[in-house]
């Protein structure tokens, strides 16, 4: 795991070295640079797969010269192939195969690599850049053009240490935010700056961009009897997991409790001799603890459980790294609890396994719940609103107001719109209120419920959370229910096998009913949440006053001052939960002030 950066076209040796050391979290192990010509490559590396220095990059082979952040899990399977083919090889490492198998294969080299990853090679013969990013979209890439300079990173803070780099803020974009709590991909905060599209390459030649997609996911349903299809799930979460336990450095699980990383560590510590590692934290806030579940996981399988318990002081003392965590604003406070869990992971290990994806694949959400009910969605439409004043605001997580309140934003709404809704922060008719300028925006289609969560919810916010806490503190993350065989299989599968009655991801904790604690399996979703209502009107009230002041708000010239100064008030009053909405706009004020 590591950091990659560089430009084609105008740019000093100076710009470079800044670019790497924008990202020198995302691998403190060692720094590489390349500049020759117009063209530059930087490498920040966290030294996975072959330790020595015959791992490090930039890597060059004849006229191709590569970085690469992520790890190839089948690198050993393709190198005895390219072996095989009369390739020699220097290293032990997974980046000299994708170097080699770029010279047998080509392009398509991209769609025989199974895992994570974000690459970029420059191949001088040709003059040609080549940027490609994973199927699912771990691994960032960014990549701008400005004039006649192509810049690209693994972060956006990357490319701002560029001298090229030119600061203008994307106003469709910050709708987009508002709404999804988060800039869906393609697009980014900055104009001229976009997200590389997953499983896609992208060739530039000096003038001409092309992008080519290798992996898209499909969503064929074959006729399959539920008993054989948790016996496949078995199989492909057992091959999964055991793929992503190489390394040449101490490896863990991240433990919840909750199943998808039970599962995860079920089948870790199966495929291990010694015990595996497992890390977790606890609230001193019961209301939000879980670190009993994982407790009783790790005493059932047997693994050497390591556990932090944290207190709000602490998770508040993250938020003023928010901005630098997210370089482009992301309104998830789990982010919290997710670096505080990484910080303390790595203190034993550089690698960890997550449950990352189960939710996404196997309609864990309520939101699925939700749907079962969309036969009485015209009546709760006509009744449901007067009911919601009876209801006392709540602070508690997830409560019964905010439930039924977000309930009734998506029964207005079909498809992957209504599941939109359900998750916003701001809904689109309320742009026109917050924003002082243009509230129109350009509206993304998603072809299904699962495409929208998988390449919406999930890819541009679980996974950039995930990332980015876990890489400030130069720790891996690996999610084995995104191997791609598993992806594929999960969408075949029918809604019946996920989800009945109420129960949701009901195929996977079939599957794991003799594995774990029949209260893990059983037990309902709680998440990875912080008392982020309370704090807003307690320990982040002087800070969230401050930063979103009437005077400050319209010197700015952004948000409307009266309507924010409407929704801080009813929520100190008690009038109303304003949780998700005056944090998107305390996250967006936290990285205005840190970036632009």
């Amino acid at each position: 795991m590591c950091g990659i950066t560089g430009f084609v076209g105008k740019g000093t040796e100076d710009d470079l070295l800044k670019m790497v050391s924008a990202i020198k979290h995302r691998g403190p192990d060692n720094q590489g640079t390349l500049l020759k010509d117009d063209v530059a490559l930087g490498h920040a590396r966290l030294a996975i797969i072959d330790l020595s220095p015959a791992g490090h990059q930039p890597m060059t082979r004849g006229n191709l010269s590569l970085v690469f952040n992520g790890e190839i899990y089948n690198f050993k399977e393709l190198r005895a192939e390219l072996e095989n083919k009369g390739a020699k090889f220097s290293s032990n490492s997974d980046t000299e195969v994708i170097l080699l198998g770029l010279e047998f294969w080509g392009l398509d080299v991209f769609t025989r690599l199974r895992g994570m990853f974000a690459i970029a090679l420059y191949d001088f013969a040709k003059r040609e850049l080549v940027l490609a990013r994973d199927p699912l979209g771990k691994k960032p890439l960014y990549w701008g053009k400005f004039g006649q300079t192509l810049l690209f990173g693994s972060e956006l803070k990357a490319l701002l240490a560029h001298h090229a780099f030119e600061k203008r803020l994307d106003l469709d974009s910050l709708n987009q935010y508002l709404i999804h709590e988060c800039v869906p991909t393609p697009g980014s905060i900055w104009k001229e700056v976009q997200k590389l599209e997953p499983g896609t390459y992208l060739t530039y030649d000096g003038n001409n961009l092309v992008a080519e997609k290798f992996w898209q996911p499909t969503y064929n349903t074959p006729d399959i009897k539920l008993s054989d299809a948790v016996t496949k799930l078995d199989g492909l979460l057992a091959d999964a997991t055991k793929a992503r336990l190489i390394s040449d450095v101490p490896l863990g699980v991240f433990l919840s409790g909750g199943i998808d990383s039970s599962a995860v560590t079920y089948y870790a510590q199966k495929a291990n001799k010694q015990k595996i590692k497992t890390f977790s934290i606890g609230f001193k806030e019961k209301n939000y603890d879980e670190s009993n579940y994982a407790r009783q996981v790790a005493k059932h399988l047997g693994t050497d459980h390591h556990e932090q318990i944290v207190s709000a002081a602490d998770m508040l003392d993250v938020v003023p790294l928010i901005a630098d965590i997210f370089d482009e604003p992301v309104a998830d406070a789990s982010v919290i609890p997710t670096y505080l869990l990484s910080k303390f992971t790595r203190q034993h290990v550089t690698v960890a396994l997550g449950g990352d994806g189960g939710d996404e694949l196997f309609e864990g959400y309520q939101t699925y719940v939700a749907e079962q009910f969309r036969i009485f969605f015209p009546i709760i439409r006509a009744l449901g609103y007067p009911v919601t004043k009876l209801l006392p605001p709540s602070g508690n997580y997830f409560s019964l107001d905010f439930k039924i309140s977000k309930f009734l934003d998506g029964a207005r709404a079909l498809g992957p719109e209504r599941h939109s809704r359900w998750l916003a922060s701001f809904q689109r008719e309320e742009l026109s209120q917050i924003l002082i300028h243009d509230s129109r925006f350009t509206n993304h289609e998603w072809g299904s419920v699962g495409e929208f969560y998988l390449r919406r919810y999930l890819m541009d916010q679980v996974l950039v959370k995930v990332d980015r806490a876990s890489m400030r503190s130069a720790l891996e993350v690996r999610a084995p229910f995104l191997d791609t065989r598993v992806v594929e299989f999960a969408n075949s599968l029918p809604h019946k096998y996920k989800v009945r009655g109420i129960t949701t991801k009901y195929i996977l904790k079939k599957l794991m009913q003799d594995k774990l604690p029949s209260e893990i399996v059983w037990r309902r979703k709680k998440g990875f949440a912080v008392p982020l209502s309370n704090w807003l009107k307690t320990d982040l009230c002087p800070l969230s006053n401050d930063l979103l002041a009437p005077q400050k708000i319209k010197r700015e010239g952004v948000f409307n001052p009266g309507y924010v100064e409407k929704l801080l008030r009813e929520h100190s009053t008690g009038n109303r939960n304003n949780t998700k909405k005056i944090w998107t706009l305390v996250v967006f004020e936290l990285w205005r002030e840190k970036w632009l």
